[in-house]
């Protein structure tokens, strides 16, 4: 039994770029934080790391999460992955919100949903067929409003037993 100035054998360490990389690759839900009316918020949103271009991608309705993006565009993302209480990995991610238009708007979709739903199959989960099966908001009535998180820094933790 360990005492209590003995916590734990468990190491806490750094991730390196690579790791942090690979948790965001590997990995489409994460908590995003962002301010609203003088209060932070955290939400879970489903996104794609695209890595050509080092930034998150993502979409919503309109709403308030998206009202608020655009009055202060400074977030942070949050992306665990658990394999117990011992072992895990997090990143962290702040960044910069930019809402994408028209054909880049398309593009960026396009991607989240083909990156997405390879994540998905590779981690053999139901494979979803339409951007409908990521959201259930994406059956509301109009245009989703696709954006990206530019990465401005980033870093992660892992513990190891």
């Amino acid at each position: 039994m360990k005492g209590k100035a003995e916590l734990s054998d468990d190491l806490i360490l750094e991730l390196t770029e690579d790791q942090l990389i690979d948790v965001l690759v590997n990995n489409c839900i994460g908590s995003l934080a962002f301010i609203a009316h003088s209060m932070p918020y955290v939400l879970p949103v489903t996104y794609f790391y695209c890595r050509e271009e080092n930034c998150i991608v993502s979409y919503s309705m309109e709403g308030h999460k998206i009202a608020a993006l655009r009055e202060n565009p400074q977030v942070a993302l949050g992306v665990y992955e658990l394999d117990s209480v011992n072992e895990w990995r997090s990143v962290l991610v702040h960044g910069t919100y930019e809402e994408l238009h028209q054909i880049d708007a398309k593009q960026y979709l396009h991607r989240f949903a083909e990156g997405v739903r390879n994540i998905l199959k590779d981690a053999d989960a139901s494979e979803p067929r339409f951007i409908k099966d990521f959201s259930s908001r994406a059956n509301s009535e109009g245009l989703p409003v696709v954006y990206r998180i530019n990465i401005n820094e980033w870093s992660g933790k892992q513990r190891k037993n």
